[in-house]
């Protein structure tokens, strides 16, 4: 059973020729843009890595991989569909037609795959997010650490860039040391007793870096004894006047790149309808082009279709052209298998009769 049969024309499988030469030249474009928006996801990715436990770079190499090989195959399929209106050129593509028809169709797959990624990746995105931002908070203080020393400069641009503070809220800074020793005064009793004080050693204030100040508050910033109310004149830490930023900045981040990654995985996905549009157009061009060969006549109405036979029947001949290829030899079946060879034939043996002399 043939699966979308239609019927050309000469005129309309030209025409159709003609518009699969244009479309093939729009998807160069389309093409453009995937790679456009893989090099600006990855762009955005990096900005922010040194905050994520594990990078996510997959998604746009996938998204600048494909919109590459789009290009050089819609200019292709471009070349290819301008020579169909002519039957005596298209015998120059006729072998090439099937593996590009092959070649397109997984390339469309990648596609959908690329489009996928963006809306399944939001889980992972997260955990790397969770994971990177507590490792970047306690290495806040390392600025003389050779490969953490600008971990500091990068939280502070996050969460000003981001009006975020902390990993999901501002107290996350309250279990991290991110003052360093070198700034501490170890002779004042004060600070001996709060490292000792900690288990590990650690000193642990009620306090957030400058950068989680708000800049909407209309008192100075309060950094340090921030859930103490008595240092400071007229405060509430409950009240809407906490001058410190409330979002947490994993949560700043996800917003972030979710909003990118929602509109490329949509863009992506409008493209991929239009490329199997065009997959479609010349697959019909295709079949259509080979019955008029098999007619011999390049006016005659022929028809064109997507499958020759049904998609399960497609399968199970598939199938079984893998399975003959496969296939042993059955050797109980050879008439041969009796015959011995010449070299196993039994050669009757001479009796030597040896003199005996006396």
């Amino acid at each position: 059973m043939v699966v979308g049969k239609l019927t050309f024309t000469k005129p309309e499988r030209e025409k159709l020729a003609k518009v699969l030469w244009l479309l093939n030249w729009i998807s160069v474009l389309t093409g453009a843009i995937l790679f456009s928006l893989g090099l600006f996801l990855k762009v955005e990715i990096e900005r922010w890595q040194e905050v994520m436990s594990e990078g996510i770079l997959y998604v746009p190499h996938m998204l600048i991989t494909t919109g590459l090989a789009a290009c050089c195959i819609n200019f292709l399929g471009g070349k290819i569909c301008l020579d169909c209106t002519d039957t005596n050129k298209f015998l120059r593509w006729k072998l090439v037609m099937m593996p590009y028809i092959i070649c397109t169709l997984f390339f469309t797959s990648c596609i959908l795959a690329g489009a996928l990624m963006c809306y399944s990746v939001r889980s992972q995105l997260e955990d790397s997010l969770a994971l990177g931002l507590r490792n970047a908070m306690r290495y806040y203080k390392d600025t003389d650490t050779p490969g953490r020393c600008y971990l500091k400069k990068t939280l502070d641009l996050l969460q000003i860039q981001f009006q975020c503070c902390g990993n999901s809220r501002y107290q996350d800074w309250f279990q991290v040391q991110w003052i360093s020793n070198r700034y501490l005064d170890m002779t004042s009793s004060s600070v001996v007793d709060r490292l000792r004080s900690n288990v590990e050693g650690k000193y642990l204030t009620e306090g957030v870096p400058f950068s989680c100040c708000s800049t909407l508050s209309p008192r100075p910033c309060i950094q340090q004894q921030v859930g103490d109310r008595s240092p400071h004149f007229n405060y509430d830490q409950r009240s809407q006047q906490l001058n410190l930023w409330r979002r947490g900045c994993r949560q700043a981040l996800m917003d972030h790149y979710t909003g990118i990654m929602q509109s490329i995985g949509l863009t992506v996905l409008l493209i991929w309808l239009f490329e199997l549009l065009v997959l479609t157009g010349v697959r019909y061009l295709q079949t259509a082009m080979e019955n008029v060969l098999r007619l011999g006549d390049p006016d005659s109405e022929v028809d064109g279709w997507i499958l020759e036979n049904s998609l399960a029947e497609t399968a199970r001949s598939n199938f079984d052209i893998i399975k003959n290829m496969g296939k042993c030899y059955q050797v109980d079946n050879d008439p041969n298998i009796n015959i011995p060879t010449a070299a196993e034939q039994e050669v009757p043996s001479r009796q030597l009769r040896i003199p005996v002399t006396s």
